[in-house]
């Protein structure tokens, strides 16, 4: 059974930072590309990042560049999406989820394989 779960998620002052994580059980991440999306209430999935396989290439959406970091450790089988100066425009569901693809094919959530069920990041005063 291959699966993914997400974490790190929770309530944060604007400004402030977490760091969510992906960590695959029943399949090996090495040779996917991992992608994070979000949704927020009344909106569509949207992508936030992309990380190959390799990690030697990333993407991020325009509205978290410079803020937002997508990193990974194949050896614990584990993507980090490390977030910082939190906005409350970040409010959303925060999912991972898994491309067959050595690379990033883009944000069309139907072109990736494997999700999980999501986090809550919360930013508010």
């Amino acid at each position: 059974q291959l699966q993914l779960v997400e974490s790190g998620g929770g309530l944060v002052q604007p400004g402030g930072s977490l760091r969510l994580s992906c960590a695959a059980s029943g399949f090996t991440l090495e040779h996917y590309a991992i992608a994070w999306f979000r949704q927020a209430p009344g909106k569509e999935r949207g992508g936030v990042s992309c990380i190959d396989s390799s990690g030697s290439d990333t993407n991020y959406a325009h509205s978290v560049k410079g803020r937002f970091t997508i990193s990974r450790d194949n050896a614990k089988n584990t993507v980090y999406l490390q977030m910082n100066s939190l906005k409350p425009e970040d409010t959303a569901v925060y999912y991972c989820a898994a491309d067959t693809l050595y690379y990033c094919s883009g944000y069309a959530p139907s072109e990736y394989d494997y999700w999980g069920q999501g986090t809550q990041v919360t930013v508010s005063s």
